[in-house]
């Protein structure tokens, strides 16, 4: 605690500082032209990771970057959602998942969450995954069935977020761009899922946002 106090201290004689115009202006409202959807894994940083100052990023985080289908739960994530996509007016929405997540592992070893009951019950929004993964990836190795597990959940939740009605309806008018990303901690590494080839490539500069009703992945990989 000692040391995220004399953090605060740091900021306020310096970033806010040099910074004060900007936190003035932000002090009357946020404009934000993307909602970022990442875990709560105390390894990822969304602005550091993307560069961007705040009011630049609405971030919604919980473990392993789930959005229930509309209607599974009446939650922070769907309000999440919908207040930035009806009220904010957000332009993108990116689902962001990590190498090495505890909760993919966890979603491939229920047995291993027993005694955490509300990980557990968490993990049941991302069924589907664990359901792919069975049928799909059995003769993966552990390590592998992890990482294939960490990309196929974060397209499991852009389906489910298709669901949510303010984003059906931002989808349907055509100005709206989801996008699903992978970030490889140890490396550094982007990946963006490209539907026209039905896996994730490094993140480039001409990266397109996922099309409207693209087909299901059919050559996810371990990255």
């Amino acid at each position: 605690m000692h040391r995220l106090i004399q953090g605060i201290h740091a900021f306020q004689q310096n970033e806010f500082r040099s910074e004060r115009e900007l936190f003035e202006r932000l002090a009357k409202g946020q404009n934000p032209e993307t909602l970022f959807i990442t875990c709560s894994d105390s390894r990822i940083n969304p602005a550091l990771l993307t560069g961007t100052k705040p009011g630049e990023l609405f971030i919604l985080r919980n473990a392993g970057n789930i959005v229930p289908p509309f209607g599974a739960l009446r939650g922070g994530e769907a309000a999440t959602v919908e207040y930035a996509v009806s009220v904010l007016g957000v332009q993108d929405i990116i689902v962001c998942g990590h190498s090495a997540c505890g909760a993919m592992g966890a979603l491939l070893d229920l047995p291993t969450v027993e005694e955490l009951p509300a990980v557990k019950d968490w993990l049941f929004h991302a069924e589907t995954t664990r359901q792919i993964m069975r049928t799909n990836y059995k003769d993966l190795s552990r390590e592998d069935q992890v990482n294939v597990a960490i990309q196929e959940n974060v397209l499991v939740q852009i389906d489910n977020l298709r669901t949510h009605p303010a984003v059906a309806a931002r989808i349907a008018r055509g100005d709206i761009g989801l996008h699903a990303w992978v970030y490889k901690i140890g490396t550094g590494d982007v990946f963006a899922y490209d539907a026209a080839q039905g896996q994730f490539n490094p993140l480039g500069e001409s990266t397109k946002p996922i099309p409207r009703g693209s087909s299901p992945a059919t050559n996810i990989r371990a990255i």
